[in-house]
């Protein structure tokens, strides 16, 4: 598998970088400030391929806090409010698609 610094980065619009948070799997944002946070609005956006290597570089560095962080598009809509660029990001912002238990006979928590 190649990994995500050596894949070509193409940037069509503002961007951001995602991943899951290691110890309960909830979705995260990379900030300005080196950190994590499960608000999008606290996202560092970054606008070009340069931006957006350097943004992930960090990110996958931090394997301790996070997993599998990627570049993710986003939207900028009317003041200034981000939203998730794409179908795949606004499932994984939704949450769990599935209920918890359901493969295990256990009652589904919804």
């Amino acid at each position: 598998m190649t990994s995500p610094l050596q894949q070509k980065i193409k940037i069509t619009g503002p961007s951001v970088v995602t991943a899951n948070r290691t110890w309960d799997g909830v979705v995260i944002y990379r900030t300005a400030a080196k950190d994590w946070s499960t608000d999008l609005s606290r996202a560092a956006i970054v606008r070009a391929a340069d931006e957006a290597r350097a943004l992930l570089a960090e990110s996958v560095a931090d394997d301790l806090g996070a997993i599998g962080p990627y570049i993710a598009p986003v939207e900028i809509g009317d003041g200034g409010k981000i939203e998730p660029g794409n179908l795949r990001e606004q499932i994984r912002r939704s949450g769990v698609t599935i209920g918890v238990g359901a493969n295990i006979g256990l009652p589904v928590q919804v």
